[in-house]
């Protein structure tokens, strides 16, 4: 065992079946960091960023009701930036890692999350506003160029990508770290569940990446419902997964 690996070990409790469980995984970082602390403050950043980027607190019915046609996008955008919190939370919980490499990889997932927050809220702007043919959301602008939109989506897959595999390189970490942190075999099969998990939306990401540079511009908006197949991936993975733990013990 290297002397990082008998660092994290020291870090870890002698008895872990005493520890809290979730998903029968031992918690092994109940206590918040000042990394997860730091993490969780992005995130509202995030938040607020969102709120208060698009106009200021309205000040007549006519403006009250414009803000409103937000909400949907807003709605969104809050649901996929939980995912991405969540996952990250999860991680925490579970291995309570703060090393040179945690710190590094986390860093790297706020300066993302701060850069593909006016993208996403772009592109369920749009989505909605195409959706309910004008009623609701924004659209991009009415002298957006052709370039500008393969653009734009790239951008949005980019920060999928970059984030999906933030957090992957975060659980294959820990899973590198598997014998220090003395995972047992379940919870080396959930770390592993979470590797295969996080490689969906950054598979999904350079699929709609590759589709916003080379499709036919009448063909673009292909490069954002591609994201839906997440619908039925994610389940079906997390279908499997669990069959896959049920079958091991």
């Amino acid at each position: 065992m290297t002397k990082r690996h008998q660092e994290i070990a020291s870090a870890v409790p002698l008895d872990l079946d005493v520890l809290p469980r979730l998903g029968g995984f031992r918690l092994r970082g109940m206590e918040m960091t000042r990394l997860e602390t730091f993490i969780d403050a992005a995130f509202a950043f995030a938040i607020s960023m969102l709120v208060i980027a698009a106009q200021q607190i309205p000040d007549n019915i006519q403006t009250l009701l414009a803000a409103f046609k937000n909400v949907p996008t807003f709605v969104c955008s809050i649901a996929v930036l939980g995912i991405f919190w969540r996952g990250h939370w999860l991680w925490s919980r579970r291995y309570g890692l703060e090393d040179g490499a945690s710190i590094l990889i986390s860093w790297a997932m706020i300066v993302t999350i701060l850069i593909f927050i006016y993208p996403l809220k772009a592109i369920f702007g749009a989505m909605w506003y195409f959706l309910s043919s004008g009623q609701v959301g924004q659209r991009l602008s009415l002298h957006t160029t052709e370039s500008q939109a393969r653009t734009i989506f790239a951008i949005y897959a980019l920060g999928l990508i970059a984030i999906s595999a933030e957090i992957l390189l975060l659980n294959f970490h820990a899973w590198q770290l598997r014998e220090p942190l003395r995972l047992n075999e379940r919870e080396t099969l959930v770390t592993r569940g979470e590797l295969s998990g996080w490689s969906i939306p950054v598979s999904v990401g350079i699929v709609s990446l590759v589709f916003a540079l080379t499709l036919p511009a009448e063909q673009i908006q292909w490069s954002g419902w591609v994201y839906f197949s997440m619908i039925i991936l994610v389940p079906l993975h997390d279908f499997f997964h669990k069959r896959g733990l049920k079958a091991g013990h």
